[in-house]
């Protein structure tokens, strides 16, 4: 079971807590104020008030131990600046930050966070899609309905080259680029625009391209 936590439970952070939940995952949430606390208490695993700009209220909630956290803070910026660089000194590896602006995103950006997200109701529902798939190690959104997904490779696709694979005709997406495991030397083989008669191998990562419901068909 994966453990998300997320930070804030305004429209965004509930939506998403409850799209996260009802797929299965154990969510951690805080918030500052007590009624919202009380209003998602019954919803989620765990629902804490407390200010996310104190670490150590969040090293308590325990954040630290969440595979990702989602920073769902409206328009207090400084706050969700100071939670983001809290989450970063926690070593939290996986941190999704909602912006409010261009400027605000990039600022979070610059402070490590690993995805920026202007969302919405709808862009709740699918972040939760994402964060729950077992296979996607990294999601990029390219516009609305389109993105760039880093994933393992499925294990059916392995031991097939990408045109014996049908991959764009039978799945409608496209591999970008692949990572292969390390060597005995260490060295990891990275092939970007692969050729379609590029062999698949088991423990491959790859970066697909496509319309978000096809990447929701391939990674489950």
């Amino acid at each position: 079971m994966k453990r998300i936590g997320i930070i804030g439970a305004g429209r965004f952070g509930s939506e998403l807590a409850d799209s996260l939940v009802k797929g299965g995952a154990e969510v951690i949430l805080m918030d500052r104020d007590m009624k919202v606390v009380e209003r998602m208490a019954p919803v989620v695993a765990k629902a804490i008030q407390g200010d996310a700009t104190d670490k150590e209220a969040l090293e308590q909630a325990g954040f630290q131990t969440c595979d990702a956290v989602v920073v769902a803070i409206g328009v207090n910026m400084e706050g969700s600046v100071i939670a983001t660089l809290n989450l970063r000194d926690m070593n939290v590896s996986n941190i999704i930050c909602k912006a409010v602006s261009d400027a605000h995103g990039r600022i979070l950006e610059k402070i490590g966070a690993t995805l920026v997200m202007h969302p919405n109701k709808e862009r709740a529902q699918r972040l939760a899609r994402t964060l729950l798939s077992t296979s996607v190690l990294d999601y990029f959104e390219i516009s609305e309905n389109v993105s760039m997904v880093e994933m393992a490779l499925p294990k059916e696709w392995a031991g097939r080259t990408i045109r014996r694979r049908h991959i764009r005709s039978r799945y409608s997406v496209l591999i970008l680029a692949i990572k292969r495991r390390p060597g005995r030397d260490g060295r990891q083989e990275k092939i970007i625009n692969p050729d379609p008669d590029t062999k698949l191998e088991e423990g491959d990562t790859i970066v697909v391209f496509g319309s978000n419901d096809k990447i929701r068909a391939i990674t489950g």
